[in-house]
């Protein structure tokens, strides 16, 4: 049986990203494949328990980093790594990309920290496809105001913030372009979508 494919979806808050998600599974599902949609931080009782922390609760920049990598590794070694040796593919809404844009962009934690917890967490693995959807963080934020009742503690983080994630989302697609596709959010969504269909065929 040959391995499944693992694909992430990145973008600051309001992008949306995650307005595609299920668009994405079913697309997925109807041309045969296995599937589990699953999220970060998240997809485990423990990650679950660990996401309420980190959206709620302040602490300290390294706290937040080792828990999001810990909530990781059980998402990992509980979900996406028995998924995808029994064939199954993996969508995931955020994954590692997410951890250097906010932890290491946008609340300026060294880049080498987050690169030796990705190191010791992943062992190698990287998805086969990352869909970042970029969109200027001005509109993101005004998605998201008219979309979101209670923001969490990233969720109100101001334009300065985001804009250094978004610097390093953008970063990371010229770096790893092969694996980060860049899809254009102020697209309509039926454009969206036909752009979206011609990676996911390809991957």
């Amino acid at each position: 049986m040959s391995r499944g494919k693992f694909i992430t979806l990145e973008g600051v808050d309001g992008a949306g990203k995650s307005s595609h998600v299920e668009w994405i599974a079913a697309r997925l599902r109807a041309l045969g494949h296995t599937l589990i949609v699953t999220r970060e931080p998240g997809g485990t009782p423990l990650g679950e328990s660990l996401r309420e922390l980190l959206l709620r609760e302040p602490m300290h920049l390294e706290t937040e980093t080792l828990l999001m990598f810990a909530a990781r590794r059980e998402h990992l070694a509980k979900l996406i790594l028995p998924a995808l040796e029994r064939g199954d593919w993996v969508l995931s809404d955020r994954f590692t990309d997410a951890s250097f844009a906010y932890q290491g962009g946008g609340r300026g934690l060294g880049e080498q920290r987050i690169s030796d917890l990705e190191n010791w967490v992943q062992q190698g693995l990287q998805p086969d496809l990352t869909l970042f959807f970029d969109l200027p963080v001005e509109v993101a934020r005004q998605r998201l105001a008219a979309s979101t009742a209670s923001p969490d503690r990233f969720e109100q983080e101001d334009l300065a913030f985001f804009n250094r994630v978004r610097k390093v989302y953008q970063e990371r697609a010229l770096a790893y372009a092969t694996r980060i596709k860049v899809i254009d959010s102020s697209k309509s969504i039926e454009e969206i979508r036909v752009i979206l269909e011609r990676y996911i065929l390809t991957i």
